[in-house]
């Protein structure tokens, strides 16, 4: 089998009315590796016959499971890079064109920034992540990875923090790192991220242990 440069991967929990779509759209830039997160409905198939690798989870395991899931897939067939693309049809594919591009200049993290935020824990923790990271948007779906930052750590995610622990981790180790503006489109259906108290304390829940795992970098002088 033929090593794929880039794996895109998609975590995936009943998004049968999409994923099809998505990953079509996608594999054109890179090999689609859809993550079913333990779907009732038809999820899985649907993505593998749109030509995605398909791993499947028999139970559920949160957004973080599945993209660590994904990851190790990834590194497992070999690619280069890895970028995560969320499967409800919110994000734009062709946006991934100058994500590659910025990673073949040499970035090892590309981070996407959303025109909008849906809850006010986004917010919080953006304004946060950006004041002590430089992470304008740490819950964005779409970000960019050079493979060495996943095998140099040895995980994606340890503690559930809503896919934004290596991105972090990698900044505060001084990864050279780009940004780009990603315009999202508004969902057909209901968000699969919960309801708006559980989601909003999941959200600060993340930015508290993130502040507590990795301190700025701090400038050194002689």
């Amino acid at each position: 089998m033929e090593r794929p440069r880039v794996g895109i991967v998609v975590p995936a929990l009943n998004e049968a009315a999409t994923i099809a779509a998505v990953v079509e759209r996608i594999s054109h830039y890179g090999k689609a590796i859809v993550v079913d997160d333990g779907s009732t409905d038809a999820t899985a198939e649907l993505a593998r016959n749109a030509g995605a690798d398909v791993v499947s989870h028999t139970v559920n395991q949160g957004y973080d499971g599945a993209l660590n899931t994904g990851f190790a897939r990834a590194a497992e067939l070999g690619c280069a890079y890895i970028i995560t693309m969320d499967a409800d049809g919110q994000h734009n594919p062709a946006q991934l064109a100058r994500m590659i591009a910025l990673l073949d200049e040499g970035n090892e993290l590309v981070l996407g920034i959303r025109d909008r935020f849906a809850r006010i824990g986004e917010t919080i923790f953006a304004s946060c992540a950006n004041c002590l990271w430089g992470v304008a948007d740490p819950m964005c779906g779409i970000k960019g990875y050079a493979t060495t930052l996943y095998t140099s750590a040895g995980r994606f995610d340890r503690y559930k923090l809503i896919g934004s622990e290596l991105a972090v981790r990698s900044i505060v180790a001084g990864c050279r790192t780009a940004r780009i503006e990603i315009i999202v489109r508004d969902r057909l259906d209901a968000p699969r991220f919960g309801h708006v108290l559980s989601a909003n304390y999941r959200i600060l829940r993340a930015m508290f242990i993130l502040m507590f795992m990795y301190p700025p970098r701090r400038a050194t002088h002689p």
